[in-house]
């Protein structure tokens, strides 16, 4: 089956950058989207950032303007380039892809954005 696999996270300081990759083992082409969502402990699960097959692109209000969400085809990798990190974005990040009438068929096991002074 599928798998999704994220990497890049890690501990970084207030207005830090950090890119997460999310390697599928096969296409993404097939995929009519994919994204990322975020949970903080003991919070609920937060969709950050989703690209369709189309190209076309939704943030949360909450990192507009400082994250960009990207695909590589040719890579089969999907990535969060994270730039201006503020603490409350501290958070396990999880990739995901979608299939025509199939949301949220796959999802990757998270890695661990940690911003801290």
């Amino acid at each position: 089956q599928v798998q999704l696999v994220e990497s890049g996270g890690g501990l970084v300081q207030p207005g830090g950058s950090l890119r997460l990759s999310c390697a599928a083992s096969g296409s993404i082409f097939r995929f009519s989207a994919m994204g990322w969502y975020r949970q903080a402990p003991g919070k609920q699960r937060d969709l950050v950032a989703t690209i369709t097959g189309g190209g076309n692109i939704v943030y949360a209000d909450s990192v507009k303007g400082r994250f960009t969400i990207s695909r590589d085809n040719a890579k089969n990798t999907l990535y969060l380039q994270m730039n201006s990190l503020k603490l409350e974005d501290t958070a396990v990040y999880s990739c995901y892809a979608d299939l025509p009438g199939f949301i949220r068929a796959y999802w990757g096991q998270g890695t661990q954005v940690t911003v801290s002074s």
